[in-house]
């Protein structure tokens, strides 16, 4: 059927199956083959062809596919949008191969994961029993779409972070103080590679990476020197920490308490995800099941000790970072969320005990709309789960609370500073998400760790969002868009449908076991770099619109800080009880090895690694050596090939 003729095709508004609905639209005889678009695939599209011969492509068949558009809206498609589309076809944002054409060879577009997107979004695009009560509520209320509370950020702004750390535990606490003077609400540590892997800066395997990724930390000393002069009952921190996780937490708690701070009053989180590491950041010691014991341990510790401390920071923003998609990063963190529960039940501790300190932290990327979906679908989807899976009595048990970390594996090191603009854009999706607490890159993420420059712009640029752009003042202001109502939607479905695949795993862990996840996200890495290297994905600055460019400053950080941070060990151990600290570790060791139950009468159970933990700190146990001794219980994990 030509182009030409669609203008006076005349489309009956009778309710009718999809088929032939598009069918008596087009004229088409009953037997004619019908041409499907999917609409609901998630990640890239498989480049195709048909395997039979299909009648040519309509340019307006989306308008009626798997829709029943208002008759105003068939009507603009027949007298506007056709003669437009025949005038000037449309033409996909970059080369027009891959990903960026459908089966017929027309243009597609597509969000950055892949996801085809409408030319346009009307109510024919949500369900037919879709309504602002059953679907959107109201901020603070289920099902909590619109957010977590009800006055939005017109009664507190999210909290302003910037990850930092550096070199030694003197110079980055100059950085953190200059940090707070310039209107940073709060403190996230970066760690070096060294104490993210449990070693001490003197071992073997800490050689050449000593205070280059983030800050040394390696005894209670470097924590007191870390955090010297700032009061850690008045200030937030978020800790980027993993399998370690309960050695530093541990430090921190007792400079808190040798600060003279009530344990009940500090505030902040500790990452303690181990599951994304196994999944996307690799930076594991101990095999899974005892890995998850230890993070339990701090659930229990945590919700009788520390009730203002988020145990956990359930992370995607690493699982993105891997090159997942936005709906895998969505899928994975939730149901890694689910795993955590399951096994903290499974020591008999209750849900709504530990519930309300469990926190989220989420990436936020280039593609606007997808990321405000993205966490809008998160809010929802946890309160359900918390309600109906769990079995949660506490509302406060149903929120879902998350830090949000603007994109570093989205920043290139080609002109950099067009990096403040990406980091902008990124950010703002975060707010308009409704996130708690935010952290802007810097531009220079992919050199180097950030000049002090770099670090002020990033903190400029939420404070900017906040006190400039206007978007803090009402709740959820993109909310009731078809776009996003649909995006949100659908981001909810592709969820559910990886909670079910991996339901019939047996969970998470056993989802690693066999490689799952870790699948899923290299292929889809593979595809975005595909569709990138083939220009199908614009990278401004990178594949297209490229400049020759000098090398900008950066922050070098030498050997110098791997021979301080040596020489400060040496005189620990020398200045320390050496036969306590050797007590303390054998007790940890002891209690590592015992199968934890739950605690009777109020208290937590004899096993809990955590007590044992804080008592080899005080005696100034290293890093390095605590997870040591637990390398001698536990053993260490070695990844299965997901070839």
């Amino acid at each position: 059927m030509a182009s030409s003729e669609l203008a006076s095709v005349k489309v009956s508004a009778r309710p009718q199956t999809d088929r032939s609905f598009y069918l008596n639209a087009l004229n088409l005889p009953a037997s004619a083959p019908f041409p499907i678009i999917t609409r609901d695939h998630w990640g890239p599209m498989p480049e195709k062809k048909p395997s039979k011969p299909q009648v040519a492509e309509n340019p307006i068949a989306d308008v009626f596919e798997n829709r029943q558009p208002s008759a105003a809206e068939k009507q603009w498609a027949e007298k506007t949008l056709a003669p437009t589309l025949e005038k000037s076809p449309e033409r996909p944002i970059g080369a027009p191969t891959g990903v960026n054409l459908d089966e017929h060879g027309d243009a597609r577009f597509t969000t950055i994961s892949g996801v085809p997107i409408r030319r346009l979004y009307t109510q024919a695009d949500l369900p037919e029993d879709w309504s602002e009560e059953k679907y959107l509520g109201y901020p603070g209320a289920p099902p909590f779409t619109r957010g977590i509370h009800a006055t939005g950020y017109r009664g507190k702004l999210y909290t302003m972070r910037q990850f930092s750390g550096f070199a030694s535990p003197e110079e980055t606490n100059q950085r953190y103080k200059y940090l707070l003077e310039h209107g940073g609400g709060g403190l996230s540590v970066a760690f070096d590679l060294p104490t993210l892997m449990g070693y001490d800066s003197d071992h073997a395997a800490s050689e050449g990476e000593v205070g280059k990724c983030g800050v040394a930390i390696d005894s209670l000393e470097d924590m007191e020197i870390l955090f010297g002069g700032i009061d850690l009952e008045k200030t937030t921190v978020s800790m980027t920490i993993n399998s370690p996780a309960s050695v530093l937490w541990a430090m921190y708690l007792v400079v808190a308490e040798k600060q003279g701070a009530d344990w009940n009053k500090i505030s902040g989180t500790i990452q303690n995800d181990i599951l994304k590491e196994y999944i996307a950041q690799k930076e594991y010691i101990y095999p899974p099941a005892p890995s998850m014991r230890l993070v339990i341990d701090t659930f229990e510790f945590g919700s009788k000790f520390t009730p203002r401390f988020n145990t956990i920071s359930i992370s995607g923003y690493h699982i993105r970072e891997a090159g997942s998609t936005a709906l895998q990063e969505l899928a994975f963190t939730l149901y890694d969320g689910i795993e955590y529960v399951e096994w903290a039940r499974r020591r008999g501790l209750d849900v709504d005990d530990f519930g309300p300190r469990l926190s989220f932290f989420f990436n936020a990327h280039n593609d606007f709309f997808e990321e405000i979906a993205k966490y809008r679908a998160a809010r929802k989807i946890w309160g359900q789960v918390m309600q109906e899976r769990f079995g949660a009595k506490n509302q406060r048990t149903w929120l879902m609370r998350f830090h949000t970390q603007t994109a570093g594996v989205s920043l290139p090191a080609q002109q950099p500073m067009t990096n403040i603009a990406r980091v902008a854009l990124q950010a703002l999706a975060a707010v308009l998400g409704g996130t708690q607490s935010l952290h802007c890159d810097s531009y220079d993420e992919a050199l180097a760790l950030p000049t002090e420059e770099a670090a002020r712009i990033a903190l400029r640029t939420q404070q900017i969002i906040a006190y400039e752009s206007g978007v803090t003042q009402t709740v959820d202001p993109l909310g009731g868009s078809y776009f996003l109502e649909a995006l949100t939607l659908q981001m909810e479905k592709g969820a559910l449908d990886y909670f079910s695949k991996l339901d019939a795993m047996g969970g998470m862990v056993k989802g690693i076991e066999r490689g799952y996840p870790q699948k899923e996200i290299a292929e889809a890495s593979y595809q975005y770099q595909r569709a990138a290297e083939a220009k199908e994905k614009v990278v401004v600055g990178v594949n297209e619109f490229v400049i020759e460019e000098e090398s900008p400053h950066i922050l070098y950080i030498d050997e110098s800080v791997a021979r301080q941070q040596s020489a400060k060990l040496k005189t620990l151990r020398a200045r320390r009880s050496n036969d306590e600290v050797r007590r303390t570790l054998d007790a940890l060791k002891k209690a590592a090895a015992q199968e934890p139950e739950v605690g009777t009468n109020g208290n937590i159970s004899p096993a809990n690694t955590m007590p044992y933990i804080v008592d080899a700190v005080r005696a100034y146990a290293t890093v390095g050596e605590i997870c040591e001794a637990l390398r001698e219980v536990y053993g260490t994990y070695t990844e299965v090939s997901i070839t």
